[in-house]
C-alpha cells in the first residue's frame, strides 16, 4: 500500500509576510527522452531473467548514489509527483486553512502605518492581479530604476476619474520587480474618510500624503508612491487627458532630499480613457462632499454598468532616478533647488507620455 501523505495544516512559509512569492513558470510538454544525455534503460524480453549486478540498483544507477556516495537524486517520476495538481490544490488548500487561522486569532501583524503585508500578498494583490495582467494588459518598462533595496520615491502623472492608476502601480511594482517589492503609496485625506476604503487602503500599505509619513516610509527603506497632481490631475476633463497640471510646491523632493533617496519619475498611459469625463456636476460634487462628480459616455446613464472602465491598453514606464544623496543637508529648504528639481521631474514624465503616446497603436491594442 502506498505511503500515506500528511497535508501540514500551518505552512510556515506563508506565515512569513516578507517572504517572496515563488516565481511562476511554466513547464512544457514532458518527453519520454533524457535531457542529461545518457541511454534508457533495456527493457528485457518477456520471460527473460534479469541476473542481479552487486553494487546496482534495479535501474542501473550505482547504489547509495552517485559516485562519490552522495545521496541520489530524486527520479522524474518524484519531481512529477510534486508537481501533481493533486499536490499543488493540497498545499493550496492547507496554506488558506492556516491563513484563515491567523486572520481569526490575529496571530499575523500589521506595521505602525497599518499594513498588513500578508493580507495585502494574499488577498487584496491576488484581487487586483486578474484586472492588471487580463482587463487593462499592463505592460511595463524600465524597472530596472527602481532600486533592489534601500527607499525610493516614485514620482507618477495622476488620470482616470477613478484612482485606479495608483492600484495598478502597485501591482506592477510588485510582480515585475526582481525582489518584489512593495509600492507604498501616498493617498489624499479623502481616501481615509470614506468607510470601508479608509480600512482597505491601510491594509494595502497606503498613508496618508504628508511630508513626515513620507520620509519616515523613506527612511525605513520604503518604496514610496506619490502622483503630485492629485485631484487635479484625476479629474481634468478628457480634452486634457496627458497634459500634466501643477505639481504642488516640491513638497515630494524636498522630502526626497531629508531622506536622501531617489526619485524616479514614472508615466502611465492608458488611464486617462477608462472613463473619458466630459462633464463635471459641481453642484453634486458640492452635496456629497467630492471635489468632482464625473460625467462620462456611460456614467450614470447606464447606472452601475456605466461605473464599468473601459478595457484599455496600459503602458507603464520607469525613468532613469534621479540622486538626492549628493546634496547637503539644508538643501531640502533651498526653495531655487526644491523648483528645479521638481519641474526636471515634471518634464521627464511629460516627455515619456509623450514619447509612449507616439509609439502604441491604438488605445485598446
Amino acid at each position: 500500500m502506498a505511503d500515506a501523505k500528511v497535508i501540514p495544516f500551518d505552512d510556515d512559509r506563508s506565515r512569513s509576510g516578507g517572504g517572496a512569492r515563488p516565481a511562476r513558470r511554466r513547464t512544457g510538454a514532458g518527453g519520454s527522452g533524457r535531457g542529461d544525455g545518457s541511454a534508457a534503460p533495456v527493457s528485457a524480453l518477456p520471460g527473460a531473467q534479469v541476473p542481479e549486478q552487486p553494487g546496482l540498483l534495479s535501474d542501473g544507477s550505482p547504489e547509495g548514489g552517485e559516485a562519490d556516495g552522495g545521496p541520489r537524486e530524486p527520479g522524474p517520476d518524484a519531481v512529477d509527483a510534486g508537481r501533481s495538481p493533486a499536490g499543488g490544490w493540497e498545499r493550496r488548500i492547507a496554506g488558506g486553512l492556516a491563513f484563515l487561522r491567523r486572520r481569526v486569532t490575529g496571530d499575523y501583524d500589521v506595521d505602525e502605518f497599518g499594513y498588513d503585508r500578508e493580507l495585502t500578498d494574499q488577498v487584496l494583490m491576488s484581487a487586483l492581479r486578474p484586472l492588471a495582467d487580463t482587463y487593462f494588459r499592463v505592460e511595463v518598462k524600465g524597472i530596472e530604476n527602481i532600486p533592489s533595496d534601500g527607499g525610493a520615491l516614485i514620482v507618477a502623472n495622476h488620470s482616470g476619474t477613478l484612482p485606479l492608476d495608483g492600484l495598478m502601480l502597485q501591482v506592477a511594482v510588485h510582480d515585475n520587480h526582481p525582489a518584489e517589492r512593495h509600492l507604498r503609496l501616498l493617498a489624499a485625506d479623502l481616501v481615509f474618510h470614506l468607510p470601508v476604503v479608509n480600512e482597505l487602503a491601510r491594509k494595502a500599505g497606503h498613508t496618508l500624503a504628508c511630508a513626515e509619513d513620507a520620509q519616515r516610509l523613506l527612511e525605513m527603506g520604503e518604496i514610496v508612491g506619490v502622483m503630485p497632481e492629485g485631484f487635479k490631475g484625476i479629474g481634468k476633463p478628457f480634452g486634457e487627458r496627458y497634459k500634466l497640471q501643477r505639481f504642488g510646491r516640491g513638497g515630494f523632493v524636498s522630502t526626497a532630499l531629508r531622506a536622501g533617496a531617489p526619485i524616479v519619475p514614472c508615466s502611465i498611459v492608458g488611464a486617462e480613457e477608462i472613463y473619458p469625463m466630459i462633464g463635471n456636476a459641481k453642484t453634486l460634487a458640492r452635496l456629497l462632499g467630492f471635489p468632482y462628480f464625473p460625467i462620462t459616455p456611460t456614467f450614470p446613464w447606464l447606472g452601475p454598468l456605466g461605473a464599468l472602465p473601459l478595457p484599455t491598453k496600459w503602458t507603464i514606464q520607469f525613468g532613469e532616478p534621479i540622486p538626492t544623496d549628493g546634496y547637503p543637508p539644508e538643501a531640502a529648504e533651498d526653495p531655487m533647488l526644491m523648483f528645479n528639481l521638481t519641474d526636471q521631474v515634471r518634464e521627464q514624465i511629460q516627455h515619456t507620455l509623450y514619447k509612449l503616446l507616439v509609439q502604441r497603436r491604438s488605445v485598446f491594442f
